[in-house]
């Protein structure tokens, strides 16, 4: 008599559990990691805004900013762990709290997220590309660029602009695709990259003038007034801050750390993001210090000073340094690209058709979908608001967390079912309701209407910035409630 065959279509190499062989990532590579997210344009100006813009002490700024990456290391740790332990991707683990169905439909919502912001990140890298290009048709002829086709307009960008968006798309395309080792590789090359570009940057400007950029820098080293009561709301909201720049990494960790040897690498690995921060930091504030000074910019008229390298590049008359600017400025945002939005997507889209879709399938849907928000992300996007439904989905992120980290930790005692969290059979463990857990997915919303409060009201959006932790909490609280025996 034959047996039922069991439906295990919810499988594929990509899905399953990490080869022993392929679990070489250690804290050197967890370095780079870290390093990508913050080196890239958002993460300067962040940095440094935080430090000049909002006129805060120096070292108030220090001292939240290693207090928010902290809770970074905190939260990674527990996320990252069970990736780590199972060698799972972040949308398989979500199965054990969702349902085997549920997880495909909310672990969409970081796809969403994630081609959006791949597509507008991928427009900012087309202007460097651009900026690349007409610098070298300027310099073959100086009157190329006023010719007719230079001056036609599609949506807002012209002949120039079309080659280097094309060119941006198709570059990441074809390098993100190729799988978790390459990347590895990409990741690597890309962090030790921008850290010799910036250190090139930094010692162009330092040795301009040694006396003038150190007194400079000096000036913003000032612990005047640091131990006033009053300081702890602005240590809580630059920690707020940077705890939010991470966030989205955070969820979809396990996409990483399912590829390290082991938890004490992991732990170690992830307490590099304050060395990260420490060195990012030196460096960035160095250089935009340095250069305001140059371009004779009085220091205490904070509102005109430079905090984007693209502004600061557009200053400068060094053309050498311009061009390796600009491509230090590439690298950096495309493996912050890779990191943070494709790879990301590529596991969630996987997991909606896991039996039909592959790494290089789902990299052309990721790189078709980024390509028409890039292209329409200036004349269209960009004035509907649409970054405010970006974060409105990206509300979810918190609830997703909470719900993960009480089933593991609390619920399931941090085992879990290999055979049944990829069947499809209504008796295995993780089917529930038809394939959705309802208490899971009760405990999300709760947590999302906690979560996306803070962005819709306005009497919350000072807490907007731990609209995440809320979330989390929230929904992990009532999902443990709900789930235990």
């Amino acid at each position: 008599m034959n047996q039922p065959k069991v439906k295990y279509s919810l499988t594929n190499w990509d899905l399953v559990t990490v080869n022993p062989n392929y679990k070489n990532w250690n804290w050197k590579d967890l370095f780079c990691f870290w390093g990508i997210n913050i080196q890239s344009i958002i993460g300067f100006s962040l940095i440094t805004s935080l430090y000049y813009i909002y006129n805060l002490n120096s070292f108030i700024v220090f001292f939240g900013t290693i207090i928010g990456s902290i809770f970074v290391i905190l939260f990674s740790n527990l996320i990252g762990k069970p990736s780590q332990k199972f060698g799972l991707p972040f949308v398989v683990l979500l199965r054990s709290s969702l349902g085997v169905k549920g997880a495909k439909y909310f672990g969409l919502l970081r796809c969403i997220v994630g081609i959006f912001i791949f597509g507008i990140q991928t427009y900012f890298i087309s202007k460097a590309f651009s900026y690349l290009m007409r610098i070298a048709l300027f310099t073959y002829d100086q009157s190329f660029l006023n010719k007719e086709i230079f001056i036609i307009f599609f949506l807002g960008m012209n002949i120039i602009d079309w080659i280097a968006m094309i060119l941006a798309i198709v570059l990441q395309g074809f390098l993100f695709s190729s799988g978790m080792k390459f990347n590895k590789k990409i990741i690597t090359f890309s962090a030790l990259a921008v850290y010799f570009g910036i250190i090139l940057f930094f010692l162009s400007v330092l040795l301009n003038d040694v006396k003038l950029t150190f007194n400079a820098f000096y000036k913003i080293l000032d612990f005047g007034n640091f131990a006033k009561v009053n300081n702890l709301g602005p240590i809580i909201t630059v920690a707020g801050t940077i705890f939010a720049y991470f966030a989205i990494i955070i969820l979809s960790y396990g996409d990483f750390s399912r590829y390290v040897k082991n938890e004490r690498e992991l732990k170690i690995g992830n307490l590099s993001l304050i060395l990260n921060l420490v060195i990012f930091s030196f460096l960035a504030l160095f250089i935009v210090s340095g250069v305001d000074v140059f371009l004779n910019k009085d220091p205490q008229n904070l509102d005109q000073i430079l905090t984007n390298p693209t502004d600061i590049i557009g200053k400068l008359n060094n053309m050498f340094i311009i061009i390796l600017a600009l491509i230090f400025i590439i690298i950096a945002s495309a493996s912050t690209n890779l990191i943070a939005n494709f790879i990301p997507s590529q596991y969630t889209l996987i997991n909606l058709m896991p039996s039909s879709l592959t790494i290089k399938g789902v990299s052309t849907i990721i790189v078709v979908f980024g390509f028409i928000v890039g292209i329409f992300w200036l004349t269209i996007l960009s004035q509907i608001g649409i970054l405010s439904f970006v974060d409105t989905i990206g509300a979810f992120f918190g609830p997703l967390f909470g719900i993960m980290i009480a089933d593991f930790y609390f619920i399931k005692k941090q085992n879990l079912n290999f055979k049944d969290i990829y069947s499809l059979e209504n008796d295995g463990e993780y089917y529930y309701s038809g394939g959705f857990h309802l208490k899971g997915g009760y405990s999300i919303i709760l947590g999302f209407i906690f979560s996306a409060s803070t962005i819709w009201n306005s009497s919350l959006m000072f807490l907007q910035s731990y609209s995440w932790i809320i979330g989390a909490f929230v929904a992990g609280f009532v999902y443990y409630l709900l789930a235990k025996k």
